[in-house]
C-alpha cells in the first residue's frame, strides 16, 4: 500500500493518466569513445505496485481531468505574465512596450436571449423577461426554426483563417501609420500576440488577444518612437474591419465571415496601476489562463469528446441548442465539397477546429519549455532524495557530457484508475494540496 500510494502521489491529482507497459533500462556510456557498458538502473512496468506505468494524460480541458487543467491554466499564465512582465529568459523592459487587451465577436446569426444592461442596470430581454445571470435561456434563439445554424457552424469553422488574415492586414496597416513599406516594417519594427478561444453561450466563438508592438529583434530590442496604444488600437480596428474570408456556397447560397460589430480594445497597463477602467498585466494573464482550459462544453453545454455516431446524441446531456448546432456540423460534414473542413470531426466543438491557444513565435517561451524545465526539476528532486548508493552515475555531473544511454519500449495499455486506485487518490488529494485551490 505506500509503494502504491507513491506512485499514485506522482500523478498529482490525474484522474485520467495514461497507462504503459514496457521497460526503460540506463547503460553506463563513455562520452569519449561512445561505447556502452552495463546497466545501471532499470524500471520495468511488472516492478511498479499498479503493474503499470501511469503518467499524467495533461489534458487541457477542466471537465476531463481538473488537475492536468490546472497544470495548463498556470502555464498559460506564466506564458503570458513573462511577456507582461518579464521574466523565463523576457527582459523587463517589455513593460514600456505598447499593448492591448483586445477581444474579436462573432456576427449575429439571430436572435437570442441575453441581458441587455444600460448604465449598469440590467434591462428585459427582447422576450420581455429580466434573465438571471444564471438563466439555461441565456445565449439560445428567440426562434430556433429561424436561427441560422448553418452560418453559425460555418462561422465557427472558418474562424481560425479569420484570424489569420487579421494578423496579416494588422502588420500592413501599422506599416501604412509608420509611413513604411511591408518589406522595410520587420526591420524596424514586429507585432507579437497571445490569443485564445472562447465560447460565448450563443455557441460562436470569439477570441480576446494580448497584442504588442516590439522592436525589430522581439521583446529584446526597445519598439520604434511612432509606436503608441493609440497607433497599435487604430490599426487593429482597421484590420478588424478589412478582414474577411470568402466562405463555401451551400444550397446556392454564398458565404462569407467577418467579425461582429462589438470590437472592445484597452490598453495594459502595469502591475501597480490602480485605475478602475485600464487592465492590469496580472488581470490580463489570469483571464486568458482562464478560458485556456474551457471549451463549448463550458459555456454552451456541448460534448466535450468527439462524436463516433450521431446516435451518441440520444443519451447525452446537453441542451437543444447545442445538439441542433451538433446536427447541423454533422449534417454539412457529410458534404463532399466540404470535405476539408472536417466538421463531423469537429461537431462536438461546433465546427471549430482551431487551437484554443496561440501565440506568435517571439511573444514569450513556449509551453513545451515550462514543461520541459519542470520535469528536470522533479528528476533533479528524485535524485536528491536518493541515498547517494542508489543514485545512477554520471546523473550529478549537470556540466559535463552524459554518461548514461537510454534504452526504452513502452506500448499503451489503457487509460483511468482501477476503483480501488481511484479511492487511494482521492484519498491522497488533501496531503498533495490539490482540492479547493483558489485559482487567480
Amino acid at each position: 500500500m505506500p509503494a502504491l500510494a507513491r506512485q499514485l502521489s506522482t500523478l498529482g491529482g490525474c484522474t485520467r493518466p495514461i497507462r504503459l507497459e514496457g521497460h526503460r533500462t540506463e547503460h553506463a556510456l563513455n562520452p569519449k569513445t561512445g561505447e556502452i557498458g552495463a546497466v545501471l538502473h532499470r524500471l520495468g512496468s511488472t516492478d511498479l505496485p499498479t503493474g503499470q506505468l501511469l503518467t499524467r494524460c495533461n489534458n487541457r480541458r477542466t471537465t476531463r481531468c481538473a488537475a492536468c487543467a490546472e497544470v495548463y491554466r498556470r502555464d498559460t499564465y506564466q506564458l503570458i505574465t513573462a511577456r507582461l512582465r518579464g521574466g523565463k529568459g523576457n527582459p523587463e523592459t517589455v513593460t514600456s512596450h505598447p499593448r492591448v487587451f483586445a477581444t474579436f465577436t462573432a456576427p449575429g446569426f439571430g436572435p437570442v436571449h441575453n441581458r441587455p444592461t444600460s448604465r449598469g442596470i440590467v434591462r428585459k430581454c427582447r422576450c420581455g423577461v429580466v434573465h438571471d445571470q444564471e438563466d439555461e435561456a441565456l445565449g439560445t434563439p428567440l426562434d430556433p426554426a429561424t436561427y441560422d445554424y448553418a452560418a453559425a457552424v460555418l462561422w465557427n469553422a472558418h474562424a481560425g483563417m479569420l484570424w489569420r488574415r487579421f494578423s496579416i492586414y494588422l502588420r500592413r496597416e501599422i506599416a501604412k501609420r509608420a509611413g513604411l513599406t511591408q518589406r522595410e516594417f520587420p526591420n524596424v519594427a514586429r507585432v507579437s500576440f497571445a490569443k485564445v478561444a472562447e465560447y460565448q453561450k450563443r455557441g460562436a466563438v470569439h477570441f480576446h488577444a494580448v497584442i504588442r508592438i516590439d522592436g525589430p529583434f522581439g521583446g529584446h530590442s526597445a519598439p520604434p518612437a511612432w509606436a503608441t496604444v493609440e497607433l497599435l488600437t487604430d490599426a487593429i480596428e482597421a484590420a478588424a474591419a478589412r478582414a474577411e474570408v470568402s466562405g463555401p456556397v451551400v444550397d446556392g447560397r454564398e458565404h462569407s465571415f467577418v467579425f461582429g460589430r462589438q470590437l472592445d480594445i484597452r490598453p495594459i497597463r502595469s502591475s501597480a496601476f490602480d485605475g478602475s477602467s485600464e487592465l492590469t498585466e496580472r488581470a490580463v494573464a489570469g483571464y486568458i489562463a482562464k478560458y485556456a482550459t474551457k471549451g463549448a462544453e463550458t459555456a454552451t453545454g456541448t460534448l466535450d469528446r468527439p462524436l463516433r455516431f450521431l446516435a451518441e446524441l440520444s443519451w447525452a446531456r446537453i441542451s437543444d441548442h447545442a445538439e441542433r448546432m451538433i446536427r447541423t456540423a454533422w449534417a454539412l460534414g457529410a458534404r463532399k465539397d466540404l470535405a476539408d473542413l472536417r466538421l463531423r470531426a469537429w461537431a462536438h466543438m461546433l465546427g471549430f477546429r482551431g487551437h484554443f491557444s496561440t501565440k506568435t513565435r517571439h511573444y514569450s517561451t513556449t509551453l513545451g519549455a515550462l514543461r520541459t524545465a519542470r520535469a528536470e526539476c522533479r528528476r533533479l528532486q528524485a535524485l536528491a532524495a536518493l541515498p547517494e548508493d542508489q543514485r545512477p552515475a554520471g546523473h550529478d555531473q549537470e556540466d559535463e557530457e552524459p554518461t548514461t544511454y537510454v534504452l526504452a519500449h513502452w506500448v499503451f495499455a489503457g487509460t483511468g484508475l482501477a476503483p480501488g486506485e481511484e479511492w487511494l487518490s482521492a484519498s491522497l488529494e488533501p496531503a498533495l494540496g490539490t482540492e479547493g485551490e483558489p485559482t487567480r
